[in-house]
């Protein structure tokens, strides 16, 4: 069973992607994995300014959710496979071994026509 402060842990990770920018970035950055994206790219392609992307990507660094990287005077953001596996792994326990709310086949299997 999960311990209060991991419990915490994953909820400060869910709320950091509770937000429609970080969770386009978080989904962003997963499609650019192993690369990872330098800060202006993340920006031209989603359409954020420097100054709000830099707070949206402070957040979900600081939750574990994307790692940085400087290359030069370039910041590399990548996701962070392991804390989102961590994330996926508390969630699919919960619901689909422990509790079976959820078909375990139904989470690790897309429908048709959806990634």
């Amino acid at each position: 069973m999960t311990d209060d402060a991991e419990l915490a842990r994953y909820a400060d990770m869910l709320a950091a992607m509770g937000t429609e920018p970080r969770l386009k970035i978080v989904r962003l950055l997963l499609s650019a994995h192993p690369d990872g994206m330098v800060v202006g790219e993340i920006g031209d392609e989603l359409g954020i300014p420097n100054s709000t992307l830099s707070h949206h990507l402070d957040k979900l660094k600081n939750e574990g959710l994307i790692v940085v990287k400087r290359e030069g005077v370039f910041l590399r953001y990548l996701a962070n496979h392991q804390g989102l596996q961590d994330l996926l792994a508390f969630l699919y326990a919960e619901c689909c071994t422990r509790n079976r709310v959820v078909e375990p086949k139904k989470v690790t299997c897309c429908k048709k026509g959806r990634p």
